[in-house]
């Protein structure tokens, strides 16, 4: 079972409190830890989380720059949940695009997970679904002649080894994909849920699970 999530509305939920929007961000990390946690109660295997998407450098400077510094020290400095959880990081994403210190952040929490197997949680940083895409069709060409075909960009996205998703599901009633996924989202079910993201939890995620075993999956077939 792998479950990606499009989480919505940090910076709403912080205005409808008259608070700052990086007060939504960390509420909105303490729901990703819930989430997870949730996660494993619920045996999911896989869950991607879009943490920071190629668009969202047009953001303020000020917002960038805290969401980099939570990825910085925040994501390393949670090592003792991941490993008393069994929980393994990994990310997709172009990486070498962000700034030292959130790279060596997320590098270094890959590592030190690499060997847990409860559960994968999938960072995507710095994504894009257009620019994964691209990207994958640049490094097959520059180890190959001729033209891709679909086998050849599907080994060659950002993690080929991961499935792709049963279900995307986004937060805060948002009917928009926004570039995530594109490749493997072909065939997944999707879900929106009105609660803004710094309020999920348990609930939100079984409401998912709930909604997709009511799904009928052909994949372009006929039901048998």
């Amino acid at each position: 079972m792998h479950l990606g999530l499009i989480m919505d509305g940090n910076g709403r939920w912080a205005t409808k409190r008259s608070l700052p929007r990086a007060a939504g961000h960390l509420e909105g990390l303490k729901a990703a830890k819930r989430v997870v946690l949730s996660a494993i109660k619920l045996k999911i295997d896989y869950i991607t989380l879009y943490v920071f998407s190629t668009e969202n450098w047009k953001r303020p400077d000020q917002e960038v720059n805290y969401l980099m510094n939570l990825m910085a020290k925040k994501l390393p400095g949670e090592m003792k949940l991941y490993k008393d959880n069994d929980i393994r990081i990994l990310f997709r994403g172009d990486i070498d695009a962000l700034p030292k210190d959130a790279r060596a952040g997320i590098l270094k929490t890959v590592e030190e997970t690499k060997d847990c197997k409860t559960l994968t949680v999938v960072l995507a940083v710095n994504y894009g679904g257009q620019d994964e895409i691209a990207r994958a069709c640049n490094r097959f060409i520059e180890k190959n002649p001729g033209k891709p075909i679909l086998k050849d960009i599907q080994d060659n996205l950002d993690l080929p080894e991961v499935p792709a998703p049963d279900m995307i599901a986004r937060s805060a009633g948002e009917l928009r994909l926004s570039n995530f996924m594109l490749w493997d989202s072909a065939y997944a079910e999707f879900l929106a849920i009105d609660d803004l993201w710094p309020d999920w939890g348990e609930k939100q995620l079984q409401m998912c699970l709930d909604a997709l075993s009511r799904r009928v999956r052909k994949y372009g077939g006929l039901v048998k």
